[in-house]
């Protein structure tokens, strides 16, 4: 084996890799041949070591002298090792330096691909370390290829992936084109680090501003936050540390040239910058803009804003398909729920309404506890007396009196409730009922001739026009009795004789239908009343009043048989 140093010299300068990993991987390498060329099972007994000066590796097989060998890897005998060492005695530890200069075509082979999967390992490790701190900073590259709508990116020692949920919807790319993207993460893979692109994230945004507007790259004006819809619109909030310094208009440029030239980079993505304000109330108006707010209710611990707005302003806050409130709320980190001042008012008068028929709530009092955003009986259970005493016109003890009375009131509203929904159901069922004791057709077609001028053949006819029953032919409308009259041939008298018969027969044949007084829907029979009962003839209440006796009978009985 010739002179390594100047070999490993070479690869170490051309791939960048540590000359001591280089060597590490030789001695790897020269181990494994080894053990191919002298059948060595146990790598354990083998040492390697690189020197210097000749450049090249050394390999030594230790083995400690025994009187009986029973592992041949790590043992020999004192006779052998008398023959290699004189002073050798039982228990000494003997370095044999072993001939690499005789390795066959297998062990060199082996050797040659475990130097190379070493250098790889390598020169992954070293790209990964290049690559593992730029995570969250842009980076340039060109496109090299595009496999199933993913972007591959060369970055010039290694390459990006740029994912298709990672893309603008509004952008498109061929192979060479160049493109600046996000360094979302840097991972290592068995094929070697993977670094993931984006397009979409809001990172991209804050890092081209920073790249932009000098002043936030000095510090003195930040991004608070950002809310990106990718390729439609953006949001970013900025502050400013130096109170001379306008930090929207630190951003927006000079005519607009810093803001300009981020949106051409962005693909005409459209950008609001909207000043940060501690009060989030007063952050949130200002993330809605450029809609103008009315009102703002605030609940801290749910974390939601419902906010109302002009009529007029209603579609600009809340923006194309929501796209306004939507990004609003992710600027400003809090849920909200965008009204209308009319629909606010007409939900306020329901309020009042209710809040009126409480105990103790009198017309002022519902007044401003809609006014103060309370909108149903809930919400003035779930408040704490502490935050109701402090209403005007309501103490500690009326504050309590209020949530009790409310209680009550909701808990006769849900019995009230259930009242009527028992009570639908009852008519459901009564209604079912009476469904269900209508016969079918086929069992109802005699009823039809108990109709008056109605036979056999008349039945058929009947029947082929769709009138099972009774109650078909009583339904027949005024307007409709001429083709009614055609369809069976006959004439218009004929045809009115029949319906009226039907209607007549009706209330007898089928009186559960008559239970409620009145006629069933759709059958005109404006002279119908109920059947009244019968009062009793003056004979018959004289016969009523006389006294059932034994004698009485007998009487009878005389009378009967005279």
């Amino acid at each position: 084996m010739g002179n390594l140093n100047f070999l490993v010299e070479q690869i170490s300068k051309e791939k960048g890799i540590d000359r001591e990993i280089i060597i590490e991987a030789l001695k790897e390498a020269m181990v494994k041949a080894a053990q191919k060329r002298f059948g060595i099972e146990n790598a354990d007994s083998i040492e390697a070591m690189y020197n210097d000066e000749e450049g090249e590796v050394e390999l030594y097989q230790f083995k400690v002298v025994v009187k009986t060998v029973e592992d041949p890897d790590f043992e020999i005998t004192l006779e052998e090792a008398q023959q290699l060492d004189d002073g050798s005695e039982l228990g000494d530890e003997l370095g044999i330096k072993l001939d690499n200069s005789q390795f066959g075509r297998i062990a060199a082979q082996v050797a040659k691909q475990i130097i190379v999967n070493k250098m790889r390992t390598a020169e992954r490790e070293i790209v990964y370390n290049d690559y593992k701190d730029r995570k969250g900073d842009l980076i340039a590259g060109t496109v090299r290829r595009i496999e199933r709508g993913n972007i591959i990116i060369d970055l010039g020692r290694a390459e990006g992936i740029l994912l298709a949920k990672d893309q603008s919807p509004r952008e498109t790319y061929r192979v060479r084109d160049r493109l600046l993207a996000y360094v979302k993460d840097v991972s290592k893979s068995s094929r070697g680090p993977q670094i993931l692109l984006s397009r979409t994230d809001d990172g991209l945004l804050i890092k081209l501003f920073e790249m932009e507007v000098p002043e936030i790259a000095e510090g003195i004006v930040s991004i608070t936050s950002a809310a990106r819809e990718p390729g439609s619109r953006s949001k970013i909030a900025v502050q400013s540390r130096d109170p001379d310094v306008d930090p929207v208009g630190a951003c927006v440029g000079m005519k607009g040239t810093r803001v300009q030239n981020i949106v051409q980079e962005l693909r005409g993505e459209k950008i609001d910058i909207v000043p940060w304000n501690p009060d989030p109330v007063k952050f949130v108006c200002n993330g809605l803009a450029p809609a103008i707010v009315s009102q703002v209710l605030i609940d801290e611990d749910e974390r939601v804003m419902e906010i109302t707005v002009p009529d007029d302003q209603l579609s600009l806050a809340i923006g194309k398909k929501g796209q306004n409130v939507r990004l609003a709320a992710q600027l400003t980190g809090w849920k909200l729920d965008i009204q209308s001042e009319s629909r606010v008012e007409r939900m306020s008068e329901i309020a009042r309404d209710l809040f009126s028929n409480i105990a103790g709530v009198d017309e002022e009092l519902a007044h401003t506890l809609t006014r103060l955003g309370f909108m149903s009986l809930d919400d003035i259970i779930s408040t704490q007396v502490e935050d109701l005493e402090i209403i005007p016109g309501l103490n500690r003890d009326s504050a309590y009196e209020l949530i009790e009375a409310a209680q009550r009131h909701k808990q006769f509203m849900k019995e009230e409730d259930a009242r009527r929904r028992e009570e639908i159901e009852r008519r459901k069922q009564k209604q079912r009922e009476r469904q269900a004791s209508i016969p079918s057709p086929d069992t109802l077609s005699h009823e039809l001739l108990r109709v008056r001028n109605v036979d056999e053949d008349i039945l058929e006819s009947l029947r082929s026009m769709g009138y099972d029953t009774i109650l078909d032919l009583a339904r027949i409308k005024e307007e409709d009795i001429k083709s009614f009259a055609e369809q069976l041939g006959m004439g218009m008298r004929s045809a009115r004789g029949i319906i009226h018969s039907a209607r007549q027969k009706l209330p007898k044949v089928h009186p559960e239908l008559f239970e409620d007084g009145k006629p069933p829907v759709g059958v005109d029979m404006p002279w119908y009343k109920p059947e009244q009962p019968k009062e009793p003839t003056d004979l018959e209440s004289a016969f009523k009043d006389l006294p059932a006796s034994a004698d009485d009978d007998e009487d009878s009985q005389e009378t009967e048989s005279h």
